[in-house]
């Protein structure tokens, strides 16, 4: 099962890093839990995220597109950086998540979400649409 863990922002994180001792070793128990990860076969792939001052929103509405410029207010859904993981089952991912150093200089949170498979669109789906889905992920496969 293919899982997304979200590290969720905070103020601290929305202020940018500062270097300093805590950073440094912040950086260090991060790296060596992403190499026992990795060890594992877990990690898939990890990224930290600048703070929303550098991203930019789309807002659909019907045919219309419209680009705001961040920051954004910062709420329970921000995310700071993610994780792509390959674990048996949630509980599995509830373990390693549970494992994780903390990823801010205050008090922080994960979230873990399962990604969809193929197998929960069979019935929704056309059949021509998942066939070209899954074209679509051997190229992908391929480029990698």
């Amino acid at each position: 099962m293919k899982v997304m863990v979200m590290v969720l922002a905070t103020a601290d994180s929305e202020a940018g890093m500062t270097p300093g001792p805590e950073m440094d070793e912040m950086f260090r128990q991060m790296g060596a839990y992403n190499e026992e990860l990795v060890k594992a076969g877990i990690m898939q792939m990890g990224e930290g995220l600048k703070p929303t001052s550098s991203g930019v929103r789309i807002t659909f509405d019907g045919q219309n597109r419209t680009a705001r410029h961040g920051p954004f207010p910062l709420d329970e859904s921000t995310l700071a950086g993610f994780w792509i993981w390959e674990v048996k089952s949630m509980d599995e991912a509830i373990a390693w998540a549970k494992r994780c150093p903390n990823p801010m200089p205050g008090p922080s949170q994960l979230e873990i979400r399962p990604f969809y498979e193929a197998a929960d669109f069979a019935e929704l789906a056309p059949k021509d649409v998942l066939e070209q889905e899954e074209k679509l992920r051997k190229k992908m496969e391929k480029r990698k």
